[in-house]
């Protein structure tokens, strides 16, 4: 990246020079035409000023998008071996020893949870390939919101940690017209970030509800460290994830927030960050309108 900068200002200024050489040879030998020669020649300088300058902007962001294809790709190597080396040695050490019936539900149950983690990373890298396609409409029907939403809090309440983490406020009988698997996985993801970017085993709050309007409002609150303004313009762009790639140590791919945004504006809906008190972050989705 630094040589192919360096190259390019050299080329920037080498043409410059030889504008403003060929300027002067053209004002000496016809100094008659000189404000001309002066007046077409600074309004072909802007012009390629803004030429380079465009240019490098897009060169600074195609280097960037490699650069996040490639953490992606890192990210999902890990993301792949990680539970299945896991689920493996639960498996061999089950097969090689004489383990009693609650030893092998307790290793049985904690394989199920990294398999479950593989089918969410599926599921992600499945969506977002669907996402890329235009063409692509999403199959809508009628369903429970509120049943899909408990049933991903306590999935997710039995991975996280053994005491309370997620508090659900939920308004029952909530029905919404959508694709079920594209929702799934929204408050999925939403949830998962939550209890990511928590200490540990702290509350998480997942509310439904209805409002006026004939809108539902469905929000996650968190008390980690919160997003900071400069980035939440950022955090719904794909493969983006915050902090420096070398020293984070959360897991994650980059592509959750980027499936949220996406899927909710196909279904007519919104997403903003606030912050929330006295630390966290509140993503509140709104469904303007949801009868099928």
């Amino acid at each position: 990246m630094k040589r192919a900068l360096v190259l390019f200002y050299f080329l920037v200024f080498y043409a410059i020079t030889q504008l403003l050489w060929w300027g002067y040879l053209l004002v000496s030998y016809e100094p008659e035409r000189k404000g001309m020669i002066i007046g077409e020649g600074i309004f072909f300088f802007l012009i390629f000023i803004w030429g380079a300058m465009r240019l490098k902007k897009l060169f600074t962001r195609e280097h960037k998008q490699q650069q996040q294809q490639q953490n992606f790709l890192l990210s999902v190597t890990h993301e792949l071996k990680s539970p299945m080396a896991s689920v493996k040695l639960y498996i061999q050490t089950i097969l090689k020893r004489d383990l009693d019936r609650e030893q092998q539900k307790v290793f049985l149950s904690n394989s199920l949870k990294d398999i479950e983690r593989l089918d969410d990373l599926v599921e992600n890298v499945l969506l977002t390939t669907k996402l890329e396609n235009r063409s692509f409409n999403f199959p809508k029907e009628n369903f429970n919101l509120t049943e899909l939403v408990d049933n991903v809090v306590d999935r997710l309440q039995k991975n996280a940690c053994s005491s309370q983490i997620i508090k659900a406020d939920l308004e029952g009988g909530v029905v919404i017209h959508a694709d079920k698997f594209a929702i799934t996985n929204v408050v999925t993801n939403l949830i998962e970030n939550a209890i990511k970017y928590s200490p540990p085993c702290a509350t998480v709050e997942v509310k439904l509800m209805e409002v006026e309007g004939n809108r539902i409002i469905f929000s996650v609150a968190d008390h980690g460290p919160g997003v900071a303004d400069d980035e939440k313009k950022n955090i719904f762009s794909k493969f983006y994830r915050i902090g420096n790639e070398s020293t984070r140590k959360t897991k994650g791919t980059g592509l959750g927030l980027y499936i949220v945004k996406t899927v909710l504006q196909k279904h007519n809906a919104s997403i903003k960050v606030k912050d929330n008190t006295p630390s966290g972050s509140i993503f509140e989705v709104t469904f303007e309108s949801y009868a099928g």
